[in-house]
């Protein structure tokens, strides 16, 4: 029997939703995961979610779902780490399709239904921003959440919302979500992220590799993003929750908006009448900006140094960890030196690397 996975947010929630099968379901049987094909800028330079036909090489699964095999590639110049995720990783990856609305994500949920027959079905956020109203200034990327719970609520099968690591997104806060969430149904362990730990080495997602640092026993305060937003790390972090779906839609005034939704443009309308933004109008907005930057050669002697001035700042804020891409975007290096950067500072010093984060001299 299969299991579905819905990834809410896609990235580095595909990669938790393989930790999640293995860690609840034994990971004996590879699960089918629904993901969005939305990369950060560092990996992909278009903004925006990717649809079919920005691939080649996927398989049709469905008349509505692709499956994104190891040889699929990205047409240029877009971008996308499903690819190499279905490389490393003995799960289907199906690709999510925003852009004919929750109403096109619901009928891909419906197929997939009626052709796997799955033994169970799991809507997996890690952070908890799909437990948001939609108002919070504190959200950074409630689309895409908000798209999965409104397609989620309208399929007739049970699906049960899971939250992962509450506040790791550094988006709501964990206390802010804790009225919000229900029962802990698994606290991570080192050994059940250790599965993915290759993974972590190149996958760009902050919250997913917070989630494995806590489970390892990582603790302290992580400054992430290009904006440097600090999110504790504690033992809430390695936590799984179940949390009501009904209530999160009743509670989430985006999501709701999005329920009749037929196309991406829609739904990002909707977003910037309830949230004031549209997470994809910043997405342009820095592609134009990272465009106008000239090229940064990365000089190890002088790269060094620049990273021993970013943490002595960061002491002072009382951080005690970062994500190398915090460290590529604070540095103003381009995402494809991120793993050259990743690279200089283990050599240089190992003891340093709590895997997948950067401990803080």
């Amino acid at each position: 029997m299969t299991r579905l996975i819905v990834a809410a947010g896609g990235g580095g929630d595909a990669v938790a939703a393989a930790v999640l099968n293995a860690a609840l379901y034994g990971g004996d049987d590879p699960a089918v995961i629904l993901t969005y094909a939305w990369d950060r800028l560092l990996i992909d330079p278009v903004p925006g979610p990717r649809g079919p036909a920005n691939f080649t090489g996927l398989h049709q699964l469905t008349p509505s779902v692709y499956t994104v095999p190891a040889e699929a590639k990205p047409i240029a110049p877009a971008g996308s780490t499903l690819p190499r995720l279905a490389a490393e990783l003995p799960h289907t990856f199906a690709l999510i399709d925003p852009h004919h609305g929750a109403e096109g994500i619901t009928r891909q949920l419906e197929e997939l239904v009626s052709e796997l027959s799955p033994s169970g079905i799991d809507l997996l956020d890690v952070g908890g921003d799909i437990l948001a109203r939609g108002d919070e200034p504190t959200l950074k990327s409630p689309p895409g959440d908000a798209l999965t719970l409104a397609a989620c609520a309208q399929v007739n099968a049970d699906i049960r919302l899971l939250v992962a690591g509450p506040g790791l997104d550094g988006e709501i806060p964990a206390q802010v979500l804790r009225e919000r969430l229900g029962p802990v149904v698994h606290t991570l362990t080192a050994a059940d992220v250790d599965r993915i730990s290759a993974v972590l080495e190149w996958h760009p997602s902050e919250a997913t590799a917070m989630l494995s640092a806590t489970a390892r026993g990582i603790r302290g305060l992580c400054e992430v993003r290009d904006a440097g937003l600090p999110v504790p790390l504690t033992d809430e972090g390695p936590a799984i929750y179940e949390a009501d779906l009904d209530d999160a839609l009743q509670r989430n005034e985006l999501a709701r908006r999005l329920l009749d939704t037929t196309s991406l443009d829609e739904a990002e309308r909707h977003a910037r009448e309830v949230c004031g933004f549209s997470e994809i109008d910043h997405e342009r907005n820095k592609a134009l900006w990272l465009a106008d930057q000239a090229p940064t050669e990365l000089d190890p002697n002088a790269t060094l140094a620049r990273v021993a001035e970013f943490e002595a700042e960061a002491v002072t804020r009382g951080v005690t960890h970062t994500t190398f891409r915090r460290l590529t975007e604070a540095l103003s290096l381009n995402g494809t030196q991120r793993e050259e950067l990743r690279k200089l500072l283990i050599t240089t010093h190992p003891e340093r690397y709590t895997a997948p984060l950067w401990q803080i001299a």
